[in-house]
């Protein structure tokens, strides 16, 4: 079914900010996710923000996680996948994600996943045994960012021009058309649902975990020698504005990236 402006069955607030570390199946790791395992919680936060200070904050779901406030991080340890959210991570292009974030659950399969409404803005990414296989960056105001790897099957369709934006009737025939080829916020929900099992917006499948039910601990974090997070804020986004004007990375056959 085609997709018209403004009419994309729901996904128009989404906004995640996520590193997801799991043993490989997701999804059925996050559907039994009910008890946060507080230790291994804090010694992975512990890697992730080191010499950082750590204070316990209120948590929440994870439906209610994914896009924190400033200097707040939501995470949790589970059996077989530990979830990340801080909206940090958003200013990291994920072919120079670094090396310690990666490794910093020792779990074989990292999945990043960054979105937001307002630009209409997608990253996703997933690595492998620390290997990058696929990274997709991309927004209406810059275009293809990044892309990198082959496209999974649930991409296809939207490459294929099978979910176009169309313009709406009640806005005039002087309608500029959509700059991408589909709405990158539907295809970070397939990207969603096919790395971390379940959806923000659209209709949930009897699959997927449910992430009104999925609990995250709350956690202040500062670094003691950087800015505040208003200051922090701001300046990741101007590097993030930066980094994203037109860029595209691609792998070559003897494994290098080169940008284009």
């Amino acid at each position: 079914m085609e997709r018209k402006q403004g009419e994309w069955d729901g996904v128009m607030g989404a906004k995640t900010s996520l590193l997801i570390f799991s043993d490989g199946e997701t999804p059925s790791a996050l559907r039994g996710a009910r008890v946060v395992d507080g230790s291994a919680t804090a010694e992975l936060l512990q890697r992730l923000y080191p010499g950082w200070v750590l204070e316990p904050d209120d948590g929440t779901t994870l439906v209610e996680a994914t896009y924190p406030p400033d200097g707040v991080c939501y995470a949790a340890s589970f059996s077989g996948v530990d979830v990340v959210c801080d909206r940090r991570l958003m200013s990291l292009r994920p072919s120079s994600m670094p090396e310690y974030l990666l490794e910093a659950s020792g779990r074989g399969r990292v999945f990043f996943h960054a979105m937001h409404s307002v630009s209409d803005a997608l990253t996703f990414a997933v690595w492998e045994n620390g290997r990058l296989v696929r990274s997709l960056s991309l927004s209406p105001d810059s275009g293809i960012v990044e892309d990198i790897g082959a496209p999974y099957d649930f991409e296809a369709p939207y490459w294929a021009g099978e979910h176009p934006v169309e313009p709406v009737p009640e806005w005039g025939d002087d309608q500029p058309p959509y700059p991408l080829d589909f709405h990158p916020l539907e295809l970070g929900e397939e990207a969603l649902r096919a790395f971390a099992g379940f959806v923000l917006e659209g209709y949930p499948s009897p699959a997927d975990a449910d992430p009104d039910e999925v609990p995250l601990n709350g956690y202040r974090v500062t670094d003691p020698n950087g800015p505040d997070p208003a200051e922090l804020r701001a300046e990741m986004q101007q590097r993030a504005a930066a980094m994203h004007r037109h860029r595209v990375l691609r792998f070559e056959a003897d494994g290098t990236i080169t940008a284009v």
